[in-house]
């Protein structure tokens, strides 16, 4: 029996004393160790609160249960400054969601604070409707970053268009301090951005507003009319027009950093598409040089007539469906800025002559990605060698390069390589 205790106590954990912390700390050893006189709730402020800045909303509660300054903590305005509501539907989604009861404490004890905000939804319509029910109470709150992202499907487009319209419109008056709005395949429409306008107009600096089908191009104008701090913009190119390229060229407006302009056809030979003449394009790259105009092309093929018949200051280019050699031909008579190109298809004619030209006029092109097209080895090593170095991205798929009597595909990386002053092979997959 005596034995057996002496075998227990050897294993009972014993703490030091002050004296021995003492004296290990005189000797170099390590001097943050926990002592159940130093336990975890008497962390200072500032570790606590960065801990609780990589949780999640409901890991954070959690450990608000700790001890009283936890919860403290927990109720910091400095971490209810940036926050994203999850909203998806058990049934339909692997996603976790913002609790019910968590929502509601936030939005009582912490609208004020609430300055960059975004909604992930999921798919389903509730989902969308949950989200447009928080934003109708943020009544006292100066948010300064709103998103509405969809995770799947858009599923805002399902929500009534009146409540979705009305929800916005309470964030749009309230918040008075708006920069920044993601608000991409919603019902938004024209007389929900006047409100925008009529109370953000000295702040908002960044707009992004593509597929949101009951915006008119007379209702973009007015936000380029009134908001000359809008230093980034994203819109369908339903929505550009010269009146806007114009607007957002004048004396008052600040220099345009970021177009990006999505060109989408879901019926081919239904859609029409206008032309922006080339003087519009010239005074915005007049009054913003280092303007990246951004341009995603999802288009049949018989619909891309009206485009870069005249040169475009282009400088991101988005090929997102087959594109012929004819308009790969007019991208490099006509887009003398081009810093970016990319062409998911393109069909079984190799594109040398096209590539070439392009390295010929397009000096600023830095990067390319080519999916399913074809171009021989010789002509995509001509096109390297007019680049040089400059070619910062370089992916090309290994199927798009066909050996001919000059280089063959074991060839071919060492030769590329040379011109690019850096080791280089083909893609076994595409990586934009």
């Amino acid at each position: 029996m005596k034995r057996g205790r002496t075998g227990l106590k050897s294993k009972v954990q014993t703490f030091p004393t002050f004296e021995e912390r003492a004296k290990r700390k005189r000797c170099g050893g390590s001097s943050f160790t926990l002592t159940p006189a130093e336990d975890w709730g008497n962390l200072p402020h500032h570790v606590v609160l960065q801990i609780f800045q990589h949780l999640s909303l409901i890991d954070r509660a959690r450990a608000s249960s700790v001890c009283r300054r936890w919860n403290d903590i927990f109720h910091t305005p400095d971490l209810w400054r940036r926050f994203e509501f999850e909203l998806n539907q058990p049934a339909t989604s692997y996603l976790r969601s913002t609790h019910p009861d968590l929502i509601q404490q936030i939005i009582k004890k912490h609208a004020q604070h609430l300055q960059y905000v975004s909604f992930k939804v999921d798919s389903c319509t509730e989902s969308a409707e949950a989200a447009c029910d928080i934003l109708s109470q943020l009544v006292n709150c100066t948010i300064k970053t709103l998103g509405l992202i969809s995770t799947a499907r858009p599923s805002f487009m399902d929500v009534s268009q009146a409540h979705f319209v009305s929800a916005l419109t309470v964030v749009f008056v309230n918040s008075k301090s708006l920069s920044s709005i993601k608000i991409d395949d919603t019902p938004v429409d024209d007389p929900s951005l006047k409100v925008l306008v009529a109370n953000n107009s000295d702040t908002l600096k960044l707009l992004k507003m593509s597929s949101c089908p009951h915006v008119s191009p007379a209702g973009i104008l007015c936000v380029a009319d009134q908001c000359h701090g809008l230093r980034e913009l994203a819109l369908n190119y339903h929505l550009l027009s010269d009146e806007l390229l114009l607007a957002l060229s004048s004396e008052k407006h600040v220099h345009l950093e970021h177009l990006r302009i999505d060109v989408v056809s879901e019926n081919p030979g239904q859609t029409h598409f206008h032309t922006i003449n080339r003087s519009s394009w010239e005074a915005l790259v007049r009054h913003s040089p280092k303007v990246n105009i951004v341009m995603y092309f999802f288009l049949y093929e018989e619909e891309f007539e009206p485009f870069f018949c005249e040169e475009t200051p282009v400088t991101h280019l988005y090929f997102g469906r087959a594109v012929s050699k004819e308009m790969l031909g007019r991208v490099g008579l006509n887009c003398p800025r081009l810093v970016e190109l990319v062409v998911c298809a393109n069909g079984l004619e190799p594109l040398d002559e096209e590539l070439i030209r392009i390295a010929e006029r397009c000096k600023c092109l830095t990067a390319i990605g080519l999916g399913e097209c074809e171009v021989t080895c010789s002509g995509f090593v001509e096109f390297v060698k007019m680049c040089g170095g400059r070619l910062t991205q370089l992916s090309i798929m290994e199927e798009v390069l066909i050996p001919d009597s000059s280089y063959n595909m074991e060839q071919i990386h060492s030769e590329v390589s040379k011109h690019l002053g850096r080791m280089w092979f083909p893609d076994m997959m595409p990586t934009w």
